[in-house]
């Protein structure tokens, strides 16, 4: 799942959340179906994958929509091709992405042990 970003230059809010802002990001075809694959197959909303991910949520509804109409693969088509710093940086950050996301649930599952009954 790689994601490359051609600049990264502002910060927002997002209910709280912040994010950054990646202007003319290009999505690779394997960042877009895990995307794709996250939201319909681990049960994620599409808030919460573009929360981890830090891409738009319509973004990621839009996939989901083409996903299910067989047309993922047509969507970004006319993009330009990745050099090769632009796919190692897509892969670090998509660890990163997945190691925040482990983060997240092993801190939410050990307060909810730590919880006394």
């Amino acid at each position: 799942m790689d994601i490359v970003d051609t600049k990264v230059e502002v910060q927002y809010e997002n209910g709280g959340i912040r994010m950054e802002k990646i202007p003319n990001a290009v999505y690779t075809k394997e960042f877009r179906e895990e995307a794709v694959r996250m939201v319909l197959g681990h049960n994620l909303s599409a808030y919460e994958v573009a929360q981890n991910l830090s891409i738009p949520k319509p973004t990621i509804t839009c996939w989901v929509r083409e996903a299910k109409k067989g047309r993922l693969s047509l969507v970004g088509n006319t993009k330009k091709a990745l050099s090769e710093a632009e796919i190692e940086l897509a892969k670090v950050k998509r660890e990163l992405a997945q190691v925040k996301m482990k983060r997240d649930f092993l801190r939410k599952a050990a307060a909810y042990f730590a919880k006394e009954p």
